[in-house]
This record gives structure tokens, C-alpha cells and sequence, in this order.
């Protein structure tokens, strides 16, 4: 799934929205990616838009906060994925609204264990899908290794 995550994001980067999931779907299968993992990243992707503020408030998004995991947080997310997110929020890359929209996205997925490279993918794929846009130097550092960075 994180391939496919990885390569709808570098091939959909520059544009303004990506085509609807039939023809989405067709493209990832002729770029020779399984059914089953287009079909994951692709729910994962919906989920995403439709986002989980709807259960946060709103005064989240301005607030500085420090975060508490709980146990299933903790098992979930690897300690360098929790370090690198605190890091993004502390150098005001992320906001609280969207630290907990990448939690909410990484404990959604279907695996028992979290590691920095695979959260890397979830916090790009957050990143773009609610700003559009990516900063340069924090592309660089979420790619993962061996991963061009697509021009402006």
C-alpha cells in the first residue's frame, strides 16, 4: 500500500486533484501494482479525506499542546515515529489538529507495528492532501531513501 501511496504522490504532486477512483484504480493497475493494495490505499486515501476533525475542536488547530499516548498509541507508533512527529510539531511543520489526524491515519492502518519509514509516508500523504503543498527541505525527509523529489 505505501508504494502506492508513495507513487500517487509523486505522480499527482504538481496537480490539482487527482481522476476519480475507477480511473485511479485502472492507472495503479497498469503501473503494475495488486488489486488488493490499491484497493487499501485507496480506502486509506478516502478516509483521509474525509479527516478527523469533525471529532476534534477547532481551537486544536491554534493550541500548543503536549501529547499523551496511550498504551495502544504507544505499541502502535515506533518511539523514532513518535520523536519525528514531536519534532514536526515542535518546528511548526504540523499543528496539533494535524499531529492528530496523522495519528488517527497510522493507528487506521491494518498492522500491528508502525515504523518511521511507513510514518514518514503517512505524514507526506497528510501533508498534501491538506495543504496542497509540501516544503522542500520536509519533502526531502519524507520521501523515502532512493526517491526522487518531484520539481515545482
Amino acid at each position: 500500500m505505501f508504494e502506492v501511496l508513495v507513487y500517487l504522490f509523486e505522480n499527482y504532486y504538481q496537480a490539482d486533484t487527482y481522476p476519480d477512483q475507477d480511473t485511479l484504480a485502472r492507472r495503479l493497475h497498469a503501473a503494475g501494482f495488486g488489486n488488493s493494495d490499491i484497493t487499501e490505499a485507496l480506502d486509506w486515501l478516502q478516509s483521509l479525506s474525509r479527516g478527523a476533525e469533525s471529532t476534534l475542536p477547532e481551537t486544536l488547530e491554534n493550541s500548543v499542546s503536549l501529547r499523551a499516548y496511550s498504551r495502544e498509541e504507544m505499541l502502535k507508533l515506533s518511539t523514532d515515529s513518535r520523536g519525528f512527529l514531536m519534532f514536526l510539531e515542535s518546528a511548526r511543520v504540523i499543528s496539533p489538529l494535524l499531529r492528530e489526524l496523522i495519528i488517527e491515519r497510522a493507528l487506521a492502518l491494518d498492522a500491528d507495528h508502525v515504523g518511521l519509514e511507513k510514518f514518514k509516508v503517512i505524514v507526506l500523504m497528510v501533508l498534501w492532501a491538506r495543504r496542497g503543498s509540501v516544503d522542500t527541505l520536509i519533502l526531502d525527509e519524507l520521501l523515502p531513501d532512493g526517491q526522487n523529489t518531484p520539481t515545482h
